[in-house]
């Protein structure tokens, strides 16, 4: 059964239909620029261009970059201010003419990862840490999703984390690995004090960088990069839209287990 996934970015609009029982693309991805400002009509008809170019899927599962409760999105750190207590789940289904389910973009790929990748089977409390634009999280307990988590918005040093750790502040200060590291490694630490999770996966771009960076932090969490790379964000879309929406042959993940539906209800809407 295909589904589409769709994952807005900061820098781009992405999608492709997803194979939700293997969690692989069907086709390629079709990319468009995220529009600028980043509002809700712009983002919408962004997202519709994505969706054009595919046929025949049984439902959308969409990634936003803030907090989503109930389809509509709480937050906008890093979008335009239209986003805050926008109903996206309703614009993006009256746009597209069908069902969607919204989620944050964390979320999203910490859902594929936890399914397909790096966190598969993974019991206990296990985290998924993005470095890109800021620093999103996804905490899982036993595979159930605790959803809207905002770690990278702790305070460290007096500042929000995402601001000294991000793929965005090494690039904006021209720093290298060995001195970015550090302060990831500061950021993890504190992570660790107050959650005390048994496993990090850690993504967004950076990731695809891992062998440059990760043997440089020293943690006692075991630390590993995630494998969908990319693709996560569409994937974790494509799974909660189908895990929404009741289809048949819906992945069965620890988070549907009876009473989990209740933990996670915040992520989406059906």
């Amino acid at each position: 059964m295909a589904i589409l996934g769709i994952d807005i970015g900061g820098s781009g609009v992405k999608g492709a239909p997803v194979d939700t029982v293997r969690g692989e693309l069907l086709a390629d991805r079709f990319r468009v620029p995220t529009p600028q400002p980043a509002d809700v009509t712009s983002v919408a008809d962004a997202v519709a261009e994505v969706a054009g170019q595919f046929s025949g899927y049984d439902g959308v599962g969409v990634t936003f970059p803030g907090v989503v409760v109930d389809g509509v999105t709480r937050s906008a750190a890093n979008v335009d201010k239209s986003w805050l207590d926008a109903p996206a789940a309703r614009v993006f289904s009256e746009r597209l003419g069908r069902p969607v389910s919204v989620l944050n973009d964390a979320d999203a790929a910490g859902v594929a990862e936890v399914a397909f990748g790096a966190g598969h089977d993974e019991r206990g409390l296990v985290m998924m840490l993005t470095f890109g634009t800021g620093i999103g999280s996804a905490l899982f307990l036993d595979g159930t999703l605790l959803p809207n988590t905002e770690f990278g918005h702790l305070e460290l040093d007096g500042h929000d984390a995402e601001r000294r750790a991000s793929d965005r502040a090494r690039e904006q200060e021209d720093l290298s690995f060995q001195d970015w590291a550090p302060r990831v490694q500061r950021y993890l630490r504190h992570v660790e004090m107050l959650l005390s999770p048994r496993l990090f996966i850690v993504g967004g771009g950076v990731s695809k960088k891992a062998d440059k960076w990760l043997p440089l932090i020293d943690i006692r969490t075991p630390i590993v990069p995630a494998t969908l790379l990319n693709n996560a964000g569409i994937i974790g879309a494509a799974v909660t839209a189908e895990q929404a929406g009741g289809h048949p042959g819906a992945v069965r993940t620890e988070a549907d287990r009876p009473g989990a539906e209740n933990v996670a209800a915040g992520a989406h809407e059906g």
